[in-house]
């Protein structure tokens, strides 16, 4: 029988690949289930995940089944844990984000300015992580020490990572990073109007 969460899992992922937002085998998605994790698996790509080989993890974050799960799974769990609410995590490697995430001037309180009332509903602040080497303890550490502060981040020199109450919203708002920062990279040395943050 089909289990229609892995199969959302494995859409929303051929989705986000086939529109260029997680190329070759970049990118990672989970979902929290009442005890555990549903994870992508290492080295795969979102554009041809298998639901039956998606990653279970228990409520430690340990491996109980399926594919090795992502190497980039503790920083889900770091928000999950900033997050008690927060029921899907999604991390992007996608081009212009990651863009933005190069840029030496970026505010490491906000990396990106409020430029439409999407991004300000959808994301909020995006504070940016400094760079850790993928997979390494030092960057889950980063993301740990910023969690609280915001469910999106954007990871230095790497992309963005978002918690939310579903995995519907996760999506949304990592796309909304994707395009509030091509709009932002587009006016780039221009006089822009920024939004104010809502309370």
């Amino acid at each position: 029988m089909t289990d229609p969460l892995r199969e959302t899992i494995v859409e929303y992922g051929r989705s986000l690949h086939e529109r260029g937002l997680s190329p070759g085998t970049s990118g990672n998605l989970s979902v929290r289930l009442v005890d555990g994790f549903l994870c992508t698996p290492t080295n795969a790509s979102l554009g041809s995940l298998a639901a039956d080989r998606l990653s279970l993890l228990d409520a430690s974050g340990a491996h109980v089944e399926g594919d090795a799960p992502t190497k980039e799974a503790p920083l889900h769990l770091a928000l999950y844990d900033a997050h008690s609410d927060a029921r899907a995590v999604v991390h992007l490697h996608s081009t212009y984000a990651v863009a933005a995430s190069c840029l030496a001037d970026a505010d490491p309180a906000d990396a990106l300015p409020a430029l439409t009332p999407y991004y300000v509903m959808r994301v909020g602040r995006l504070p940016l992580v400094p760079f850790r080497w993928p997979g390494s303890s030092e960057l889950v550490e980063e993301v740990r020490a910023r969690a609280a502060e915001s469910r999106a981040l954007l990871l230095a020199n790497h992309g963005p990572i978002v918690a939310a109450a579903s995995l519907a919203d996760a999506v949304a708002a990592a796309e909304e990073i994707e395009e509030a920062a091509k709009i932002a990279l587009l006016l780039r040395g221009l006089p822009v109007r920024e939004l104010p943050q809502r309370d």
